[in-house]
């Protein structure tokens, strides 16, 4: 079943960020609040903000991913089912995104997108859509949606840092949302859909030097949790997906199906080559589904701190 935005037909849109006020900007905006209570900022599209997020100063990731490599790849796309994972912290996140890579692991370039609970960066812990993109592995450049330059968003539809509703529950109906990243040959830029036909904005080829500048190297699909008490004792509680471990009961777990890569060919098809792959297999754990089925489908995610992962 296919997510529904609530969405907002307004010039363009920037979610306020708790960490940043009006008057520090200085930027002409025009305030509304939409019927779930968010207060959204309406900014032209030539007067994005330019701001620093602190959050991707010493971080430190614990991924729970599906992966491929080996090829040039031009696109991505997945159907994800949404969640409200437990964060502990308000300086801890936990993400389920699709994301292209290119470059050496302590200097890659990433952009990706999908659903995240972001406290730190939205102020509160509603599952929110969200990009990001750093071409440095987050050491000096890089932010979550508008807060930086480097994401032009040209919908009028679609806020990026948006709440999704409705939200998978346990042994409820399961709901998901379709995203989709893909290289325009013609101008090089990379777009974000969302759907099957919402173009939300592009990432420009300019902002990258070599790598995502031609073609990704790395593809990933899965979950992301960011906190300082990962790889630690005692962990964190911070969840990742349902908050639950994979089974093969998709409505109970993180769970991503209609993996897709695009190549040269410029067809969408599942990639030649996967490995599904976790940081801390007792916090959150992987399940691939690719033999004797039609669809091939990923499971993930996990509790974080539990009997086995203190």
């Amino acid at each position: 079943m296919i997510m529904a935005f609530k969405f907002i037909a307004i010039l363009l849109l920037e979610i306020t960020l708790a960490l940043f006020s009006r008057a520090e900007n200085g930027l002409p905006v025009k305030s509304i609040q939409s019927e779930d209570g968010d207060v959204i900022d309406c900014i032209d599209i030539f007067k994005q903000p330019a701001l620093s997020h602190p959050a991707l100063k010493n971080h430190k990731i614990q991924l729970a991913i599906l992966h491929t490599e080996g090829y040039r790849y031009l696109g991505a796309k997945t159907d994800m089912v949404t969640w409200n994972p437990h964060v502990e912290a308000d300086d801890e996140y936990s993400t389920s995104r699709v994301a292209l890579m290119s470059g050496a692991y302590y200097d890659y370039q990433d952009i990706e997108s999908g659903w995240a609970v972001n406290p730190r960066v939205y102020g509160d812990r509603q599952t929110r859509f969200f990009t990001y993109w750093t071409t440095d592995g987050s050491r000096e450049t890089g932010c979550f949606d508008l807060a930086c330059p480097g994401f032009v968003q040209t919908s009028h539809e679609i806020a990026l840092g948006a709440a999704i509703y409705p939200i998978s529950t346990q042994n409820g109906l399961p709901y998901s949302i379709t995203v989709y990243i893909y290289k325009d040959l013609n101008t090089s830029n990379w777009w974000l859909q969302y759907g099957e036909k919402i173009n939300i904005g592009y990432w420009p080829s300019e902002i990258f030097e070599g790598g995502l500048k031609y073609h990704a190297e790395t593809v990933q699909w899965g979950g992301e949790v960011y906190s300082s008490k990962v790889g630690t004792h005692p962990h964190t509680k911070t969840q990742m997906g349902s908050g639950a471990f994979p089974i093969f009961i998709y409505a109970n777990t993180g769970f991503m199906k209609r993996i897709r890569v695009l190549q040269n060919s410029m067809e969408l098809k599942f990639p030649e080559y996967v490995d599904a792959y976790s940081e801390e297999y007792d916090c959150y754990r992987t399940q691939y589904m690719g033999d004797y089925v039609e669809e091939p489908e990923f499971h993930f995610g996990g509790p974080g701190r539990n009997p086995i992962c203190p």
